[in-house]
């Protein structure tokens, strides 16, 4: 009898139970499908390229050459489009320089629905904080990129970058071209770690070079999630092999950043260092960050620091990465221009043997150069925001708050209706002159307005430097077997690497 009872019971647990899961599935479904309605009347009055019936534009983006595909719509519908991420995430996608500044000038919110799967890796930072805390935290983290503390980064970006060049030599010498995409990556985290949290000179062993692949691994997870309409859901994603793989990657990445927190505060109780650190010039970031306090004399929680830690370790050197890697394809593919960058810098050093603070700002058409090469190749082709508030844009038409925005930052720069021949590699674009008659939304290679990138002058810095150390080393050639093919991968990347010949240069060395 009691058997019988208690199976009975579990029985109707269990109808119970599967009542409750339909109608909580049903109310979520109910829920999307009112958002929709909400996303796609919003966007009412913006022609489009048309979508597939469940995946929206998902499989086009995710194809290769989606970046140029996405330049063809711009062609097609000028100012912007609707994107749908599948059926139920549509944002409406700018790429001309008045809608840019429609939204970019505001401090609207990071769209949640693309953000909020990076929580689970670099946790609450300043990429996805918004209001108060926000401008709490952009405030406390400001005076780590002041120029007094960029000063002595010159001479660690040297050594990250001669150590990287020191390779290439080896490399060259086999006569055949190479990628250099990876290269580059471990050298930028190598300078990253040095002068943004203490590192010593040792350069990245067996710890930083999984931490290196963690993020790499995670910037591919992230970007095939976003474009996955059935990765949308957490409970879903959790039980594929990808999101295991996302969750293993995310360990990897916080136990390294746990513990280069966790050595830089056990080395402040020691007197010792203490002493060091308070009879240093300067400060390296962490050691500010260890030490801001607001103007009630609140400081960072450890949740904090780790969220801010995670945050400038993935954007700090990624982005980096594929500026310097697009630049030098750049001037592979233009070899007029490498040669005058190198001259330049020639005569920049002189005879002397290391670059010092005040000669970044002599260098004014590498500068140029290394601009147009992130107007063709931004690190950070696509950004995403919410409206707080409607907007109103220049040509009469509006979105209500609570929409959803992409701004393609890759189809605005080859935009042509804002850039002539935009596929030319032209640095005087950038020239003093032809500067002055830019709209201040056409180039947003750091994004813009209150929200920009912090980090921008230092990556600036990093790019010169290790632009032109190279430049002085090698000579630079395509390899026209493997050209690159354009990744979209949260940074821009290449699908097959970025393979170049190199000429060592002999006399041109700067040691």
């Amino acid at each position: 009898m009691v058997p019988a009872l208690l199976s009975l019971s579990l029985s109707r647990l269990g109808l119970w139970a599967l009542a409750l899961i339909l109608v909580l599935g049903l109310l979520k479904f109910i829920r999307l499908l009112v958002r929709r309605q909400f996303l796609a009347k919003a966007m009412g009055s913006f022609p489009g390229p048309p979508t597939h019936w469940l995946f929206g534009h998902a499989l086009e983006i995710q194809q290769t050459g989606s970046l140029d595909k996405v330049v063809s719509w711009a062609h097609q519908f000028p100012y912007a489009h609707p994107l749908w991420f599948g059926q139920f995430l549509g944002f409406l996608n700018i790429y001309e320089p008045d809608y840019a500044k429609a939204v970019y000038s505001r401090g609207d919110p990071k769209a949640p629905d693309v953000y909020n799967y990076f929580l689970q890796w670099i946790g609450k930072g300043l990429l996805v904080l918004d209001g108060p805390t926000w401008f709490q935290h952009r405030k406390l983290l400001t005076p780590g990129f002041h120029y007094d503390v960029l000063k002595p980064y010159v001479k660690v970006f040297a050594d990250s970058t001669h150590t990287m060049l020191d390779k290439w030599e080896e490399k060259a010498r086999k006569d055949k071209s190479f990628d250099i995409f990876s290269d580059v990556g471990h050298m930028a985290l190598d300078s990253l770690m040095k002068c943004t949290f203490g590192k010593g000179n040792s350069g990245l062993g067996h710890r930083d070079h999984n931490y290196y692949l963690a993020v790499s691994d995670l910037t591919l997870l992230m970007q095939q999630r976003i474009a996955s309409l059935q990765y949308h859901n957490d409970f879903i994603y959790w039980l594929t092999p990808h999101g295991r793989r996302f969750l293993r990657a995310c360990q990897v990445a916080h136990d390294h950043t746990d513990q280069v927190i966790r050595e830089r505060k056990a080395a402040l109780q020691d007197e010792k260092e203490q002493k060091k650190i308070q009879n240093r010039r300067h400060l390296d970031f962490l050691d500010i960050l260890l030490g801001a306090r607001d103007e009630n004399g609140i400081k960072l929680s450890d949740a904090d620091l780790r969220a801010e830690v995670d945050t400038f370790m993935f954007e700090g050197h990624d982005t980096t990465t594929s500026g310097i890697s697009w630049f030098l394809y750049c001037m592979a593919l233009n070899p007029e221009h490498q040669h005058r960058c190198r001259e330049e810098v020639r005569e920049i050093l002189g005879d002397r043997d290391s670059f010092q603070w005040d000669d970044l700002g002599k260098m004014t058409y590498l500068t140029m150069c290394i601009k147009e090469s992130l107007r063709l190749y931004p690190p950070v082709p696509q950004v995403y925001r919410q409206l707080s508030k409607p907007v109103s844009f220049v040509d009469g038409r509006s979105l209500p708050a609570g929409s959803l925005v992409s701004l393609h930052i890759y189809a605005l720069h080859r935009n042509s209706a804002v850039w002539p021949d935009p596929e030319v590699f032209d640095p005087l674009r950038f020239s003093p002159e032809n500067v002055t008659g830019h709209h201040p939304f056409a180039f947003m290679p750091f994004s813009a307005g209150p929200r920009n990138c912090i980090g921008q002058q230092f990556a600036m810095n990093e790019m010169k430097v290790v632009a032109a150390l190279c430049l002085l080393r090698f000579e630079f050639a395509v390899d026209p077997l493997q050209p690159p093919i354009k990744l979209l991968q949260l940074v821009l990347r290449s699908k097959n690497g970025i393979y170049l010949h190199l000429k060592p240069l002999g006399s041109g060395t700067e040691k």
